[in-house]
């Protein structure tokens, strides 16, 4: 009996220890998993607010497009519409610059990238720089192939 009360008091301790590496595996990945990117998120954020510069279309959180007029140390002065309304607002007001070639939807730009090509109209121009072109090369080849023809005749009679 006493052999028993032994060994479980042992296991006992090793059960505590693997619950405190487990605790510490969960943070870990709880770090890389949520703290870390949201933390390289808001660096980026700052450091595109700080790179902010007047004649930059921007977005606000609030999704108003206009263009920056004016920055000072924490704020921002957009002009807004075609009166261009002038609104002065905190710089964490702004979220994204405002690409046009960027908001399109994604399903948009994927439905853009699956229709073919469609293919362009040559014009009189270029039809008679691709007609000189055509008529060089025939006569290129006329030429080889003379020029074969007169080789071979010759290595006929050698052998001959």
């Amino acid at each position: 009996m006493y052999i028993a009360y032994a060994s479980s008091g042992s296991g006992g301790l090793g059960g505590s220890w693997m619950s405190l590496i487990m605790i510490a595996v969960i943070f870990v990945a709880l770090y890389f998993f949520t703290i870390r990117p949201q933390s390289k998120r808001d660096k980026e954020l700052k450091n595109f607010r700080n790179a902010l510069k007047p004649g930059d279309e921007v977005v606000t959180i609030g999704g108003i497009y206009g263009k920056v007029v004016r920055i000072t140390e924490d704020r921002v002065v957009i002009a807004v519409g075609s009166e261009k309304v002038k609104l002065e607002m905190a710089k964490s007001a702004i979220s994204s610059f405002a690409d046009p070639g960027n908001a399109a939807p994604a399903s948009a730009k994927t439905r853009e990238a699956e229709e073919p090509e469609k293919e362009a109209k040559p014009s009189p121009k270029s039809i008679k720089k691709l007609g000189a072109a055509r008529k060089e090369t025939e006569a290129a080849v006329e030429e080889a192939e003379k020029t074969v023809a007169e080789a071979l005749d010759e290595a006929a009679e050698k052998t001959e």
